[in-house]
């Protein structure tokens, strides 16, 4: 494999008028000999939009491979019922367990693999809260217990997350988009049967801990877990080291916004996700466990090219940093971030599939629509290892699973993906999935800035926009999956979960991906 090396970037005619625009937007983080070219650079990165697709994944023999657009499931095939035989390239079902389907994210250690819950359906019926499988036998996963404290049951949302360091299972209860005051924090080892280490506060009813949460993620020790409320971006270092007795010691207001994150793995550096981009934040003062810490912000990068940025993968290629980076809205697919400079991280790379670009927007509105809020975009992803990754594997929505090559990161190419079978016509069976329950809305609205770009650049045809499904805009048909959480990597399988197929064991052929000797699954948060 080639060096890496930074990308150099040119300025387009016209820029300094944009720069004039945008300069109240796009901070500038140092001095600079020259002032006007950072801004030029500065505004070059905001409006850039990756137009070009990785190449196809070439399928094998036992693939059920796509028929239309890498990525997309045509409108016709939707109808017809050809969707629920699912799309395979290259890999293919192991074992799985439905259940009443999974929440956004689920997380696994070991041998086990833990069910994100969804308020309200995970509390319908037996099995409520957060459902445990022992995946000892990858084609029979079985379930050994369920997670029903009140943060599990208040639906997990995209904070359950586990530490390997100290095997610790933790998740916040965010029964619809934010939620506040609930933790719990579980000892996984012995996986099968999570045992709760908190009895007080943030478990008990009448203890809420001061936090607001959407997402949540530890610290690489697992010392601290973090908590981030969406609107407004409020933050929480919450301190788990003595894990029965969970403390905030620190909270801050970061923006307007806070999503999902990465931190580096000395635990100094938190990478936050803020509309379309995200900051750099200094979190050393809390991993030290300074008195009175101060989180200072390093360094900011801003995109249009995308929006909903959802989570950060810290990584390194011979030995210089970056981060792989996905938009859940938008088109924006996954980015690879150079942050050897921290106060100036810079867009190196981009990996789109050919539904994601602009020229195809009019087609992604024509198949998508009936399914729901979310289509064609990543939404969380994880490398199969932190030093020179060799592969990446995304949970891309109605898309499915997809998995790159990387080991050259600015020339990334599929060579896998699992879609799985829709589950059509069976909303009222998946209790615990998200997509079942957002079918009630039919029109994909997070493809609307993207849509809008495309019209602007005269490259959306509003004919092209129009289907069989043009009409469904509510009560959607789960013609599709959604796939939420990250494909985490067990050699050469990926063990995930899609909200309507539940927990799936999933297997890439040998003569694609070979695990190397030092794999260890990475999500950034």
């Amino acid at each position: 494999m080639r060096r890496l090396a930074g990308m150099r970037r040119s300025r387009p005619a016209g820029m300094l008028a944009a720069a004039a625009m945008c300069a109240a937007v796009l901070p500038i983080g140092g001095a600079s000999a020259d002032l006007q070219d950072d801004i030029g650079n500065a505004v070059q990165q905001f409006f850039d939009v990756g137009r070009t697709s990785v190449p196809r994944a070439d399928c094998g023999a036992d693939s059920l491979p796509e028929t239309g657009l890498q990525g997309d499931v045509p409108a016709d095939e939707r109808n017809s019922g050809r969707s629920t035989q699912g799309y395979r390239c290259n890999m293919s079902f192991v074992g799985g367990y439905v259940g009443k389907g999974a929440g956004i994210t689920s997380a696994t250690y070991e041998n086990c693999s833990y069910t994100g819950s969804m308020f309200p359906g995970n509390i319908l019926g037996p099995a409520s809260g957060v459902q445990v499988l022992d995946v000892s036998d990858p084609a029979n996963p079985v379930v050994t217990g369920n997670l029903a404290e009140p943060a599990m049951l208040a639906g997990t949302w995209e904070s359950l997350k586990v530490n390997a360091e100290r095997k610790l299972l933790v998740g916040t209860g965010v029964p619809v988009g934010e939620g506040a005051g609930y933790l719990s924090v579980y000892d996984i080892s012995d996986c099968a049967h999570p045992r709760l280490l908190n009895t007080g506060s943030g478990t008990n009813l009448l203890m809420p801990l001061p936090i607001t949460t959407h997402e949540g993620g530890f610290s690489p020790d697992g010392r601290t877990y973090w908590a981030s409320g969406i609107a407004p971006g409020f933050v929480s270092a919450v301190d788990l080291t003595d894990p029965a007795n969970p403390h905030v010691i620190w909270q801050g207001l970061t923006g307007i916004e806070a999503h999902g994150f990465g931190i580096s793995p000395d635990g100094n550096r938190m990478y936050l996700s803020a509309l379309g981009g995200f900051t750099v934040l200094d979190i050393s003062a809390v991993q030290r466990r300074d008195p009175n810490p101060q989180v200072p912000h390093l360094g900011r990068v801003f995109w249009t090219d995308g929006w909903a940025t959802q989570h950060s993968i810290p990584v390194t290629y011979d030995g210089k940093p970056f981060l792989f980076t996905v938009d859940e809205g938008g088109a924006g697919g996954v980015k690879l971030i150079d942050i050897s400079d921290e106060t100036n991280p810079t867009v190196a790379a981009k990996i789109k599939l050919e539904i994601n670009l602009p020229e195809n927007q009019d087609s992604a509105m024509a198949s998508a629509m009936g399914g729901s809020v979310f289509s064609y975009d990543a939404h969380y992803c994880a490398a199969d290892r932190p030093e020179n990754p060799t592969a990446l594997a995304c949970g891309w929505e109605e898309s499915g699973i997809r998995v790159f090559d990387v080991r050259d990161p600015f020339h990334a190419r599929e060579i896998a993906y699992f879609n799985p079978p829709a589950r059509k016509g069976r909303n009222l069976e998946l209790w615990n999935s998200p997509h079942a329950l957002a079918s009630l809305i039919g029109v994909p609205v997070m493809e609307f800035p993207s849509a809008a770009r495309a019209l602007l650049e005269g490259k959306f045809d509003p004919s092209q926009a129009l289907s069989s499904r043009t009409g469904m805009i509510a009560f959607g048909d789960l013609s599709t999956d959604w796939c939420f959480a990250p494909p985490e990597w067990h050699g050469s399988q990926l063990w995930t979960t899609c909200n309507d197929n539940g927990f799936m064991v999933l297997q890439l052929a040998d003569e694609v991906y070979t695990p190397p000797a030092d794999q260890r699954s990475v999500v950034g948060s």
